[in-house]
């Protein structure tokens, strides 16, 4: 299988690779799915151009990150800068057993963007401490354990084609919805939160109801 999006987080930001992205996640809503490539760290100062990009980048990664299909990735070797930012912003993530995350490489390249705040939104502030303050890497086995991983396999392909054929069995439209609500369960009180559960249990409701009639 091949990937829909290669992300070198050794590379720079760039105003095509932002296009990449975008066009990407265009290919993902037509076909449900999307394989992603995240490997290396930056290799010196630059990798992120100015706010305004790095604007337009996040704004990218946002509508990965809500695609109303599955997003799968795999990671090899280090992983840092944007590599990590579009791991974080994926779904169901493969390593290889040489994957290392890492945030800050070296202090010229320390970057205090949005892999930040989603590493402490989905693991914690105390299990990444020092691999924010510190750039202590994260192995692939320590990451699996945080939830940030969630299978290290040995031959990546044959990993990914399963993830690919199990993302069948769902349609996009639900994976958004269930990701959603993931998400308001972790920020939003529980009377906030019970209208768009109760909107989405009416759905199913309808949907199960309609097929049982025909």
């Amino acid at each position: 299988m091949s990937f829909g999006l290669e992300i070198d987080g050794s590379g720079h930001l760039t105003p095509a690779l932002v296009r990449a992205v975008e066009a990407a996640c265009a290919e993902a809503e037509r076909v449900g799915f999307l394989a992603v490539s995240v490997t290396g760290v930056p290799d010196g100062p630059g990798t992120y151009a100015d706010v305004a990009q790095v604007s337009k980048w996040e704004r990218a990664l946002r509508r990965l990150e809500r695609l109303p299909a599955t997003t799968v990735s795999v990671a090899s070797g280090a992983v840092g800068g944007l590599a990590l930012d579009a791991l974080l912003a994926t779904d169901y993530r493969i390593a290889t057993p040489d994957t290392r995350l890492e945030v800050s490489p070296s202090e010229a390249d320390a970057w205090p963007g949005m892999a930040l705040y989603r590493l402490v939104q989905q693991a914690g502030i105390a299990p990444i401490r020092r691999t924010v303050l510190f750039g202590h890497p994260l192995t692939a086995a320590k990451a699996m354990e945080l939830g940030l991983l969630d299978e290290i396999a040995a031959v990546a392909p044959a990993a990914l084609a399963e993830a690919a054929a199990a993302a069948g069995l769902r349609s996009g439209r639900e994976l958004a919805i269930r990701r959603q609500l993931m998400r308001d369960a972790a920020t939003t009180s529980f009377e906030e939160a019970l209208g768009a559960h109760l909107a989405a249990c009416d759905r199913m409701l309808r949907q199960t109801t309609s097929g049982a009639g025909r």
